[in-house]
């Protein structure tokens, strides 16, 4: 399954800090990350598409995270499968 994950800034850290964090920082064993975006402007300053399982790995993201982001995760599809699933639907 994959997941879309996008993180806000809290007031507890820079951005400054947060890249020297960043920088030392794995994601956690059975998160496979497809894309990390560090959008320039706007309200999230980091986006992952990550695929997997389980959300366990996820999770184990945010508990490293959450004094210096919000987050926001949910599932997600790929638009090509997403047209798929919606021709059958409308077929049923």
């Amino acid at each position: 399954m994959l997941f879309v994950t996008m993180c806000k800034a809290v007031k507890a850290g820079t951005m400054q800090e947060r890249i020297a964090r960043r920088a030392q920082w794995k994601f956690p064993e059975g998160m496979k990350v497809l894309a990390e975006y560090w959008p320039i402007g706007g309200e999230y300053k980091v986006i992952i598409i990550s695929e997997g399982d389980d959300i366990a790995p996820a999770m184990a993201a945010i508990a490293a995270w959450d004094d210096v982001l919000t987050f926001t995760i949910t599932p997600a599809v790929e638009a090509k499968e997403g047209l798929r699933l919606a021709q059958q639907m409308m077929k049923g």
